[in-house]
């Protein structure tokens, strides 16, 4: 386990040196929800109702959601990247251990994150967006982002390491866009066709967001909403160790077979 720690730190340290080498990929990461926020809230704002409250305040949580969730997108091409150009074959004739090098990955995307929501709050703050739950459910619920974010992190790891080409996991992670669509992230799914609600509502990204909204805004799901919709702290928990319990030892299988 302390070979595991202290190779993953290093691993860590080697992924927040390309941010630091290229700071375009921070910015790009802190801004995007930014410009989605507003010009979701206020292009489409004024043409989407959500009852009991303004339609910005209703979008943020779902923007946290899906900035979470694109750990998808991030850890594929970063996994892929690595992988095509030759960087995992040269960890693996080092005396590293396999768990780490995907773990010093998937952590530096975590801290990453992390530090990239904090602009979506602070604007979403400045449009509208209220936190009214207090001070400890305000944290619950950056704890269950940061939770889902490094479950999604690991797919998208296994996913990149799966491909091995980075061109391949560009074009398909720019394709699991359409995920938050199909979710309660930018819209309600109360009056959405009845097969089309469920699959929006079993959509995890559905359960972390109304996880969100609950915490921060006190806000309540449909009473009919599916279990984990329903029991949204609950569901996005169950979630994101299910996502761990398959991907993590998949992806750490996976960089370790890949050079045989």
């Amino acid at each position: 386990m302390s070979t595991i720690v202290y190779d993953g730190t290093a691993m860590l340290g080697r992924h927040l040196q390309r941010v630091k080498h290229a700071p375009g990929v921070l910015i790009l990461m802190q801004t995007m929800p930014v410009t989605m926020l507003l010009f979701f809230g206020y292009v489409f704002g004024s043409a989407l109702a959500v009852p009991g409250q303004e339609y910005r305040a209703f979008l943020v949580p779902g923007l946290l959601a899906a900035t979470a969730a694109n750990g998808i997108m991030s850890g594929m091409f970063q996994a892929a990247q690595d992988s095509h150009r030759g960087v995992m074959d040269r960890f693996r004739t080092m005396p590293v251990s396999r768990a780490a090098v995907p773990l010093g990955q998937t952590a530096a995307d975590l801290l990453i994150t992390a530090a990239g929501m904090v602009p979506l709050a602070l604007v979403g703050l400045a449009v509208g967006w209220r936190v009214e739950g207090g001070a400890l459910a305000a944290l619950g619920a950056f704890g269950l982002l940061v939770l889902f974010r490094f479950a999604t992190a690991w797919v998208g790891c296994y996913l990149g390491l799966l491909i091995h080409n980075e061109e391949a996991a560009g074009q398909l992670g720019s394709a699991t866009f359409i995920l938050p669509l199909i979710s309660s992230a930018y819209i309600p799914t109360d009056n959405l066709p009845g097969w089309l609600r469920t699959v929006a509502e079993w959509n995890p990204i559905s359960a972390v967001a109304t996880a969100v909204r609950g915490l921060c805004q006190n806000a309540s799901p449909a009473a009919d909403a599916a279990w984990p919709v329903a029991h949204p702290v609950a569901g996005t928990i169950a979630w994101s160790l299910v996502l761990l319990a398959v991907f993590v030892p998949l992806a750490v299988r996976k960089y370790a077979n890949s050079g045989r």
